[in-house]
């Protein structure tokens, strides 16, 4: 299934005008607030109709302005995850899920698929009122799977979360992504979040597309900066080599090999990692005497200087691309320009563990 959106829509500060296809897999809307990703995903639900525009899921037709057609909301077989899980109180977890089938009497997914998936066959019996955020976060998941929808909207689903609660209901979008044929369409300003679990992101700016792509591509453009330097990092697929005594893990990123702290994959097993750019630091010459573990040699693509006095480098390396933050100070004083070789120098700390997630099945399988 496909999810096909071009909308146009006067919001007063700006005007929204976005076009773009989300693929199987998990799409992110990612920018910073008020780029328009909410009005968008709102758009897609029919809580919204814009100006002018059509969506279409796998054919059929959601909305069309030109032609008339604008299918209510209930109508649209849409699955919704919001910041908040907004389940009926009264209810239990059970009685919550089984109104997500209401809607649907029969699906692709059967009631015990999902709570296994979900990890929630303990909590069926309590009330939400008993619930960790984490855990009402995981039921809503099911509640909007088990209503067998033709696409999944999350709207900063983990917006509301702490961040031991974000680590524990990561790794269940990133089963959703893998094991749901459906289309998941998901808003994020979290660069962590959109390098983890994003199979496509669609990057909004002022209401305009200012890039879409494959994760890894969007994310490593230096010239795509949704967020802010700040935030800028680039996206490394991995495999995990060796798990270590010293508590660290080794892995094989395209013969280099990086050091992180442990991380909950099996040997063999392809990650990614994100390396935000502001944790890079560069050297023309291979460095010796560091406590740095992780040092990848490259190639400078080209250099980005900022409003202010930094400027982020792309570099080229066996790994991948890596985006360095550095000032325009240090650049000049070395030298740095395209074709230039040079060494990406990361310390094992400075990777989090929100920022390793798991490759996606699709990219598992070629």
């Amino acid at each position: 299934m496909t999810l096909s959106v071009r909308i146009k829509h006067d919001l007063g500060r700006f005007a929204l005008d976005v076009a773009f296809e989300a693929p199987p897999g998990l799409t992110v809307l990612y920018g910073r607030s008020g780029s328009g990703k909410t009005t968008v995903i709102n758009a897609v639900a029919g809580l919204l109709t814009p100006d002018e525009g059509r969506i279409d899921v796998d054919g059929q037709t959601l909305l069309d302005r030109a032609r008339g057609v604008n299918l209510p909301p209930h109508r649209r077989g849409l699955g919704y995850v919001f910041q908040e899980g907004r389940l009926f109180p009264h209810l239990s977890v059970r009685q919550n899920l089984k109104y997500g089938r209401w809607f649907r009497k029969t699906g692709r997914s059967s009631f015990d698929q999902v709570v296994d998936m979900l990890g929630i066959g303990a909590l069926l019996e309590r009330r939400p009122g008993a619930l960790s955020g984490g855990e009402k976060q995981r039921v809503a998941i099911g509640r909007a799977l088990l209503s067998d929808p033709a696409i999944i909207l999350a709207d900063e689903p983990l917006a509301a979360l702490d961040e031991d609660r974000k680590a524990e209901i990561l790794p269940y979008f990133e089963r959703l992504r893998d094991e749901v044929s459906v289309p998941i369409l998901y808003v994020s300003h979290s660069a962590a979040e959109v390098a983890r679990l994003a199979t496509t992101v669609v990057a909004l700016q002022d209401g305009r597309v200012a890039g879409q792509g494959p994760a890894a591509e969007v994310l490593g453009d230096p010239m795509l900066t949704p967020l802010g330097a700040r935030a800028a990092g680039a996206v490394l697929a991995a495999t995990v080599a060796a798990h270590h005594e010293d508590g660290l893990s080794e892995l094989d990123a395209g013969g280099v090999p990086l050091f992180l702290p442990r991380v909950p994959h099996a040997i063999g097993q392809p990650i990614r990692i994100r390396i935000a750019a502001q944790e890079v630091v560069l050297s023309r010459k291979r460095p010796e005497g560091l406590s740095a573990l992780n040092i990848l040699p490259g190639t400078i693509e080209q250099i980005r200087p900022g409003a202010g006095p930094g400027a982020i480098v792309s570099l080229a390396t066996p790994a991948g691309r890596v985006l360095a933050r550095v000032t325009q100070r240090s650049a000049r004083a070395m030298g740095l320009e395209p074709g230039v070789t040079c060494h990406a120098i990361v310390k094992t700390v400075a990777i989090a563990p929100e920022d390793v997630g798991g490759m996606e099945l699709s990219r598992q399988s070629r």
